[in-house]
């Protein structure tokens, strides 16, 4: 059973992850430079930019710690679609259609905003 665990910065906000032109949903500036910030901070503790297979091939359970940047009203359910793309494009599971066990844990207010993210092989059932 593998298990990982890393802190990213908080992420954009559903409002800003996507742009519309024309016809087409396209993933914002915003979206793009959160997903090349996660890239970046997760090559440096695993070989994920290199490794064309991902880290964990297997049913996950992901933990996410919210650690937000200030006390305004949040909605938690907005929060893990930014964070989850990022780690699927980073390589650390194939498709986040792998999670069964997915949790958010709002903590406390944290200068450096961020997200602590433990991803933990399970057992298939």
């Amino acid at each position: 059973m593998k298990q990982l665990g890393f802190y990213l910065p908080w992420p954009p906000t559903m409002n800003t992850y996507w742009r519309h032109v024309g016809r087409k949903t396209l993933l914002s500036a915003a979206g793009r430079e959160y997903r090349e910030e996660a890239l970046a901070l997760l090559a440096d503790a695993y070989p994920v930019a290199a490794n064309p297979r991902p880290l964990i091939a297997g049913r996950l359970a992901v933990l996410l710690e919210c650690c937000p940047p200030d006390r305004r009203r949040r909605d938690l359910d907005n929060l893990p679609k930014a964070l989850l793309d990022a780690l699927t494009h980073a390589g650390v599971w194939g498709d986040d259609s792998q999670i069964d066990d997915l949790r958010l844990v709002r903590r406390g207010v944290q200068e450096n905003a961020g997200v602590f993210v433990t991803v933990l092989e399970i057992e298939q059932a």
